[in-house]
């Protein structure tokens, strides 16, 4: 059986005791409870409340749990009402365009695949959900990387490695390609992330019209364009998309 670290056992142990029953204890309380001494307890609680996850009330001294906790929460949160909220949508938007549909999110400088629609037809498809793409070279990821700041700054800084002869490795040109991404409002990757592959993407906003994620549709490049360039029929189906998402999760009209 693999070890577990006590420290962590113990600050777990320490959150779990404040996320229930009253809502402030005394250092007292805490170390009797977890059956430590006052003086560790005392280390913990210090600590915990040096990363925001535990504050200190000035006038009583007693504790309770941090604002750190509840902006993890909501992250854990967003994810999931996103890919809630994007269920019915990516379902219509992977039959009306007969490709696979995906949502991700920005996750440790790349994009995570959060949903992922099959292609409606009777292939043979590998379940992407959990899988980790490139920020610089998809659709996806130059779309978080155009509209959200955080992207953008994680992308600039990367490598900028080439994964096909296509990719774009030069930051500058990567530059004003995310130029053009929010001048119309949506993102490409034509044979830059897999050879003969193309993606089309689109952002998702939240209630605050800040960007929570984004969705696309990739497919084989003969499918996706039309008369030379990508289908402008695939394009309005991946926006409107991105539109309807963004309005369930009270966007608004945009």
């Amino acid at each position: 059986m693999a070890r577990t670290i006590q420290s962590l056992e113990r600050a777990a142990a320490v959150l779990r005791l404040l996320a229930g029953g009253e809502r402030r204890l005394g250092l007292s309380d805490i170390a009797s409870a977890i059956g430590l001494a006052k003086a560790t307890t005392h280390g913990l609680l210090r600590t915990l409340q040096q990363e925001g996850f535990v504050e200190q009330d000035p006038s009583s001294g007693r504790y309770q749990l941090g604002a750190e906790l509840l902006r993890l929460g909501n992250s854990y949160l967003d994810v999931h009402e996103l890919r809630a909220r994007a269920l019915v949508w990516t379902d219509d938007l992977a039959r009306s365009s007969g490709e696979s549909a995906y949502v991700g999110v920005l996750h440790q400088q790349g994009v995570l695949i959060v949903h992922h629609v099959f292609r409606p037809d009777d292939s043979r498809q590998v379940l992407e959900v959990g899988a980790m793409q490139p920020l610089h070279s998809t659709a996806l990821g130059k779309v978080l990387a155009a509209y959200d700041p955080v992207a953008h700054n994680e992308v600039m800084e990367s490598d900028f490695a080439a994964i096909t002869e296509l990719t774009v490795t030069d930051p500058a040109e990567f530059e004003r390609g995310l130029e053009r991404v929010r001048a119309r409002g949506w993102a490409s990757d034509v044979g830059e992330t897999w050879d003969g592959v193309a993606s089309i993407a689109a952002p998702i906003l939240d209630r605050r019209r800040m960007p929570v994620g984004a969705v696309g549709i990739t497919g084989a490049e003969e499918r996706m364009r039309s008369d030379g360039a990508l289908s402008p029929r695939l394009i309005a189906a991946v926006r409107d998309c991105a539109r309807s998402v963004s309005r369930d999760l009270g966007a608004g009209r945009f």
